[in-house]
């Protein structure tokens, strides 16, 4: 293999001093000098930016320095070596288990467990011995003495790999049984195959013995091999588990299946899994790879694997808690000037690259592969590359040395996080962690592409390069192809920052201990999975089964929570906010709703039970009281409070940072974990839905908000000697809204606190009302929109909170968002309605007269499904786009980005266009629309409690909306049949065909050309002015003021402005060679 390797961290050529200093030169320049409304839009884009260096250029010259003072690192990839020393009969291992996989010895199931000890040593530990199995409820009739074994001969000669079977006593989760146990045969199968098949069979009424067993058969424990051992051996996903020594067995040399330092068996009774809490809250030295790929794709097509080749690999290794990576590199094709504080790896053809790359992976060893949707674009490239160029080697960068890495294509359905389709690869003992994946399912944003996303969450954006221009930069200069070595570097960075920032892997670290389920199971599995863990593990402790119902989804429906009716109006008092703490949770503890507890009008005869054995709850299902029995939900609700609250009282005596994110990330997974199990419930889509308890718990919370309404209105009124009557003017769910009537805010926050701890007293342990907040002023629109200034201090407001209004809906283009946002601050923070009364008309007049950015005017959808009952704009589009050019269409998933222009059809799926494709083709803006279907709902909501209904409609529809501008498309519609003359500038007369100049001969004779051409080269230099700042702006974000700016990142509104002056130049530019044919 011919290779070059290149080590800038200390020394640089020639061109590497260049680089040096350009980059010196980048830190110590100030940005061009933008207009206050350009400032204010650099603002909102990096929020976190000041005029400094970004943290990516900081990073990087730090590196640099550490490198030149002879502080840098060795960019070591192996691991610390196991000690020669080192004795299974003598030492322990000790390790923290991240990756968990079912897998078959011989005819028997076992399970491995990837994992690294604290030293950094991977382990891999397969767990024999343990045996999976099921409940089936025993037939009245069946007699153990006289049918067992027979009956045990009979499954064993009918069916494959049944091991044996017992009888033992339980009690089925469905219903309250007076704590009475039942005969339940419980069947041991060899392997997941066979034991799917015998449940089969059972509830397909297929076991004829004896005549004994019903048509209906119901069995019990329905749940995956690797899941039942970790519940029957107590592991939760990323625990720590010990190997007392002599009782593991290394594996031969010879014998081995993985790459890891420690590969041993061990006995699941024999090892032993330590609770995550206290000292076993720690992490191991994890390493986390972020990679980022370059191909080299054919102009207007988006790369393929077949076609074209990876050119590019960005690697960047860092050890979680560490404060930056001790591996930084790139992998090239062909030569490479050097980057200050990486390696570059040159390599002459695609093939070395791509084997270098992957023994690089297995060399480093990385515990965790994240990156910015790797797991649909990156992984499968480079796998489905080096089968195109017949690699047979290279698919084997897991852990385990005969398994090949293989794509499969899963579609993923939730109702909280919705259908997409992704792919799969198999990297066993690696954690994957795509951080795209990740923050669609954690965050609403209006796009999610990296530069949108770096923007939102870090401040900070990269270059844009548009695939096509990828092969330009590579075919160029080893200068041109370090610039896209620096792009793909960055693209390695910013998911590390993202994945620091976001708390990514602690927080699910803390989810799969918390819920105890494998960490793989977060990103590739719903809700439900870790409400069903923690179910079958309290089941357990207390004898209990859980029948397997069939998921068939009913309509069956059930009210939700109340909303009281708003009294719609502008709040010039303090509003004072009661809530409950976990409302939902609590309802099921102080009244013990849960599958064990449930009663109907014939258990409660046939147990005798009292009034004072139940609850009846308002919509009409009986529960027993923890008097008779207390129920698994409730107690797995306690637990998880309680833990919260001890995790919470931790956090706050910690002061080491990284155990405080630790721990910060426990109370967060325990919140959602109590939260999520009223859902779990009411899942009629579900493993075990029960509509009696998810009816009950929002039955309880609509009683309570309407006692809590009517005992705050009576006890706060003039009758009991208070100056004014309180009024509940809102509530919903689990908080209500109260008008004391004061105007002072500290009076209204100890009037707020008095009342919710008189209400708390009517209700029962631990259902509790807590004060969290007054709103001063109050905007209050509808039901679930409203608008106020948040205060917890009466003397200064902590922000502007905003509920179902346009400043937090994704459904509106930037325009009513900024605009809202905008008046908003002017009637509540200024109270100054007049100032935002002129604001809106001026913005309508801008909006009217073309003088609006594009980039305020792009609406977002998510094309989620691909069929939908009526035609919709942004799958239209996509399908256009996709006619287009079928690499850069959208797809299922992902958000459109779009614009509304003028044409002869009024649909507005005829209507939806590219924004970039506006902009290039000088389309229309259909201003009428965005008036009116974007702008006007959203301020009429604002403005009619506040002016009225009259004036509102001035408002939208004054002298203001007289204007209108609208630029000319160049082609379609009648300008097929249009005849092109060029006018005179001044009086707009037809010019002669041999006129080349500007203006006609009369206005020559008038003397208007000295004016008339000022103010062309006035022009002109406005906008050759505004070009280079914009362009000065672009180079900086690239990290470069010596390079032409490719970028081409459409959720930047600087992109558009600087394509829009771009093209005005060219037309001023080219009027301006009309004058120099002015005669005058």
């Amino acid at each position: 293999m011919c290779q070059t390797k290149r080590n800038h961290d200390g020394s640089a050529d020639d061109n590497g001093d260049e680089s040096q200093l350009s980059v010196s030169q980048i830190l110590s320049s100030q940005p061009a000098e933008l207009g206050s409304q350009h400032e204010q839009m650099l603002k909102k884009l990096r929020p976190n930016r000041d005029d400094g260096p970004s943290e990516f250029e900081r990073e990087l010259l730090n590196m640099t320095q550490n490198a030149q003072q002879g502080r840098e690192e060795d960019q070591s990839w192996e691991r610390p070596k196991l000690p020669a020393s080192f004795d299974p009969n003598q030492a322990d291992v000790v390790f923290q288990q991240l990756d968990a996989e079912e897998s078959a010895m011989g005819d028997s199931t076992c399970a491995r467990f990837f994992g690294v000890t604290e030293e950094g040593y991977s382990v891999l530990c397969t767990v024999t011995g343990f045996i999976h199995y099921f409940y089936v409820p025993v037939p009245k009739g069946f007699i153990k003495d006289q049918h067992l074994s027979q009956f045990t001969n009979f499954l064993q000669a009918n069916y494959d790999g049944i091991l044996n079977v017992e009888i033992c006593q339980k009690e089925s989760i469905w219903g309250f049984s007076n704590n009475t146990k039942s005969p339940f045969f419980k069947i041991y199968a060899n392997n997941s195959r066979n034991i799917t098949r015998m449940r089969s069979a059972f509830e397909r009424d297929e076991i004829r013995f004896e005549n004994l067993f019903p048509p209906q058969n119901v069995t019990f424990d329905n749940i995956n091999y690797l899941l039942r051992l970790m519940v029957d051996c107590n592991i939760t996903g990323m625990a720590w588990i010990s190997l007392p020594k002599t009782k593991y067995k290394m594996v031969k040399e010879f014998d081995k299946v993985s790459n890891c330092q420690i590969e041993c068996e061990i006995d699941y009774r024999d090892l032993i899994a330590h609770p995550s809490e206290g000292e076993w809250l720690k992490m191991a030295p994890l390493r986390i790879l972020s990679f980022d790929i370059e191909c080299a794709g054919r102009k207007g097509i988006f790369p393929e694997a077949e076609h074209d080749p990876v050119i590019q690999i960005a690697n960047v290794v860092q050890r979680i808690g560490d404060s930056r990576p001790f591996v930084r590199n790139v992998f090239t094709v062909d030569t490479c000037a050097p980057i200050i504080g990486s390696q570059i790896f040159e390599h002459k053809t695609e093939v070395e690259m791509l084997l270098h790359w992957k023994d690089f992976v297995v060399n480093v060893d990385p515990d965790v592969i994240i990156g910015y949707n790797t797991a649909n674009f990156d992984i499968p490239y480079v796998i489905d590359r080096a089968k195109a160029l017949g690699i047979k080697t290279f698919p084997y960068f897991g852990r385990l040395k005969s398994v090949k890495q293989e794509i499969k294509d899963s579609t993923f359905s939730s109702r909280a996080y919705g259908t997409r389709e992704n792919k799969v690869v198999n990297i066993d003992g690696r954690m994957q962690l795509d951080l795209l994946q990740f923050i669609q399912r954690e965050y609403k944003l209006r796009s999610y592409t990296l530069n949108s996303v770096s923007a939102h969450f870090l401040g900070e954006q990269k270059e844009d390069v548009q695939h096509s221009i990828i092969t330009e930069l590579q075919n160029g200069t080893k200068e041109t192809r370090r610039r896209l070595a620096v792009y793909c570097l960055k693209d390695a960075f910013l998911p590390m920052r993202l994945l620091d920032k976001l708390m990514c892997l602690v927080n699910y670290t803390e989810m799969a201990r918390v819920t105890g389920v494998p960490f793989s199971y977060l990103l590739s599995r719903g809700q439900q999975i870790k409400v069903i863990s923690q179910l079958f593990r309290k089941c357990l402790q207390d004898d209990v089964v859980i029948p397997n119902m069939k998921s068939e989804g009913s309509n069956e429906e059930y009210e939700g929570a109340i909303v009281i009716e708003p009294v719609r109006g502008y709040y010039d008092v303090p509003i004072a906010t009661l809530d409950f703490s976990s409302l939902y949770p609590s309802i099921m503890m102080a009244h013990n709703l849960c599958y064990t507890t449930l009663l109907n009008a014939q258990s409660i005869k046939a147990f005798n039970l009292t009034e004072d054995d139940y609850t009846k709850t308002p919509n009409g299902d009986y529960f027993v009281k923890d008097t008779k029995r207390k129920g698994i939900l409730p107690t797995i609700l306690y637990e998880l409070i309680s833990a919260r609250k001890k995790a919470k009282a931790d956090l706050k005596k910690e002061t080491d940072p990284f155990k405080r994110d630790v721990l910060n990330g426990r109370q967060l997974a325990l919140k959602i974990s109590a939260n999520s199990v009223y859902g779990f419930t009411g899942a009629t889509i579900g493993k075990l839905p029960c509509l009696a308890i998810s009816s009950s718990v929002t039955a309880f919370g609509r009683e309570m908000i309407e006692l809590t309404k009517n005992e705050v209105q009576e006890k706060y009124s003039i009758k009991n000697g208070h100056p004014f009557d309180a009024q509940v003017i809102y509530g919903d769910t689990d908080s209500v809204m109260v008008k004391f009537g004061y105007q002072d805010l500290e009076t209204c926050m100890k009037l707020g606190e008095e009342a919710a701890n008189y209400v708390s007293e009517k209700f029962k342990q631990p259902i509790k009302l807590e004060f969290e907040k007054v709103y001063f002023p109050y905007l209050l629109i509808n039901k679930k929109r409203y608008a106020g200034l948040y205060w917890t201090n009466p003397n200064k407001f902590d922000k502007m909170d905003t509920k179902g209004i346009e400043t937090v809906r994704r459904d509106n283009c930037r325009l009513v968002q900024n605009v809202i946002t905008k008046v908003l601050d002017y009637i509540l923070e200024d109270r100054d309605v007049e100032k935002a009364q002129r604001f809106v008309k001026q913005t309508i007049a801008d909006l009217l007269q073309n003088r609006v950015d594009l980039s305020q005017l792009v609406i977002t959808k998510a094309y989620s499904k691909h069929d939908y009952a009526a035609k919709q704009a942004h799958v239209e589009l996509a399908e256009r786009m996709r006619k287009r050019d079928p690499g850069s269409a959208p797809t299922l998933g992902d958000r459109v980005a779009y614009v509304i222009i003028k044409t002869a059809g009024d649909k507005n799926y005829e209507k939806s266009e590219d924004p970039l494709y506006v902009l290039e083709h000088s389309l229309p803006i259909d201003v009428k629309y965005y008036l009116d279907n974007q702008l006007s709902k959203p301020l009429e909501r604002i403005f009619v409690p506040i002016l009225g209904e009259t004036k509102t409609k001035e408002l939208l529809e004054g002298a203001h909306t007289r204007t209108i501008t609208m630029s000319a498309p160049k082609t379609g519609g009648l300008m097929r049949f249009a005849k092109k003359a060029e006018l005179c500038k001044s009086c707009k007369t037809p010019l002669k065909s041999d006129n080349k100049g500007a203006l006609c001969p009369n206005c020559i004779q008038e003397g208007k050309a000295p004016g008339l051409y000022c103010d062309a080269l006035s022009q002109m230099n406005y906008l050759e002015n505004k070009f280079s700042r914009l362009w000065t702006e672009c180079q900086r974000c690239q990290g470069s003021l010596h390079q032409e700016v490719l970028c081409s990142n459409k959720d930047c509104p600087i992109f558009y402005m600087r394509k829009k002056v771009q093209k005005d130049v060219h037309a001023k530019a080219n009027e301006l060679i009309k004058w120099e044919n002015t005669m005058w």
